[in-house]
């Protein structure tokens, strides 16, 4: 399979807190239908007291069993190991792309709390439980069923996972995207465009916080359209 000529890379799908590699189902078929190949992972930290090493563990496990060039997409929280793994992974895979979806694009030395002025929790091996009326936090302009669903398949997250600092940062070897989801009621737009200055180029999706649930046709083209401009 070929884009500009290349080989078309694999797409790697990393969710982002209380969620599971579940919430990807409505967006793999259609990419999928469109050539593309796609894994994607669970992270620990979700349901389980795992901090972003474990979840970057995770995710480098996954890309050493990908042959050929990776492009990871990081939703959310997710942000947070993929830049660890990305930057660890170095020799070991052939990350070609990373797309930050309304996601935390942090440096060195940055928390996920540490990035909205939060302190460290005196409980650091506790979980943060799943948001209160997270449809409209989540999912606002998802059709009700597929909210509803979802919402029934969150589970705690690890409170490490917030407060675990990054010791590398792979997006300033590695060509990012950052994907601002405008109508994001979960992470508000203007903290968007802050990380996404940090990114390579930036497109814009008039979505909710979840625009793989919301509207998988319209996300399902733009991820072609960088995964293509990425493979050349």
């Amino acid at each position: 399979m070929t884009a500009g000529g290349t080989s078309r890379p694999t797409l790697l799908l990393v969710h982002g807190a209380w969620h599971g590699s579940w919430c990807w189902e409505r967006l793999t078929p259609v990419l999928r239908a469109d050539g593309w190949n796609t894994r994607a992972v669970d992270l620990p930290s979700a349901g389980s007291q795992a901090g972003v090493r474990d979840d970057a563990r995770v995710v480098l496990d996954e890309l050493a069993r990908t042959d050929g060039p990776v492009v990871v997409v990081a939703h959310s929280y997710g942000g947070v190991p993929v830049t660890q793994a990305v930057a660890e992974a170095a020799e070991a895979a052939e990350v070609v792309h990373v797309v930050y979806l309304a996601a935390y694009q942090l440096d060195i030395g940055e928390s996920l709390l540490g990035h909205h002025g939060a302190p460290v929790p005196s409980e650091p091996d506790g979980f943060q439980a799943v948001p209160d009326r997270p449809v409209p936090l989540f999912y606002a302009d998802a059709p009700a069923a597929d909210a509803e669903a979802a919402t029934g398949r969150l589970v705690p997250q690890s409170t490490r996972s917030f407060s675990d600092t990054l010791t590398a940062a792979g997006w300033h070897t590695v060509p990012s995207t950052y994907v601002v989801c405008e109508q994001d009621q979960a992470l508000p737009p203007h903290h968007q465009e802050e990380l996404a200055a940090r990114a390579g180029s930036v497109h814009r999706i008039a979505s909710g916080h979840s625009p793989f649930l919301s509207m998988p046709g319209e996300f399902a083209a733009l991820l072609a359209k960088i995964a293509s401009e990425s493979a050349g």
